[in-house]
């Protein structure tokens, strides 16, 4: 039985997610080069923040927030490995082909999390349809060394990040104000 009195994690998740994501694909864009700001963010936003909130998605008895949630804070944590172990000596650098079967991989899992999304809210599909097209952008980047469609990635990554904030924001303020203050659908 569902504990009704538990505050609702996923603006936590989302907002972890969302700021993240802007942020690298700020980078992605073509605006900025990779720097601690990035990593540190994917550590312990991206990251740590939603695995917490995963694990108390769990507590609520919700299986897409913690699935979601938990799996998308380990994508932040192996993406910051995957960008720090070679700089620490301790793994060979990912070739970019390798790392495309990486993206084309949370694609995939992004792409059947999206469908687990059709009975909710229009803002959360939005939020997963977009980081479906970004994974699978990603991954064609780095399979054919297109700096375009990595710079089309990024843009794309901006709106797939602002859109999780909008909806995670959206959540607080409804929620805090006890009605629609932003639409998600």
């Amino acid at each position: 039985m569902k504990d009704e009195t538990l505050a609702n994690p996923g603006p936590l998740g989302l907002m972890g997610f969302g700021m993240t994501t802007v942020l690298l694909n700020i980078h992605n864009a073509g605006f900025f080069e990779i720097s601690a700001m990035i990593l540190a963010m994917g550590l312990f936003y991206g990251g740590l923040a939603q695995i917490i909130a995963g694990i108390l998605e769990f507590k609520k008895g919700n299986t897409f927030g913690v699935t979601a949630f938990i799996s998308y804070g380990h994508f932040w944590l192996t993406l910051v490995a995957l960008i720090l172990l070679p700089k620490l000596g301790w793994a060979d650098p990912t070739p970019a082909k390798f790392m495309a079967c990486y993206l084309f991989m949370w694609g995939i899992f992004t792409l059947f999390m999206f469908f687990g999304t059709l009975k909710s809210n229009r803002g959360l599909q939005f939020v997963f349809a977009s980081l479906t097209v970004l994974f699978f952008l990603l991954a064609i980047k780095d399979w054919t060394g297109s700096h375009l469609i990595g710079i089309i990635a990024g843009f794309e990554g901006i709106i797939c990040g602002l859109s999780a904030i909008y909806l995670a924001m959206a959540e607080v303020l409804n929620e805090q104000y006890n009605k629609a203050i932003l639409p998600v659908g």
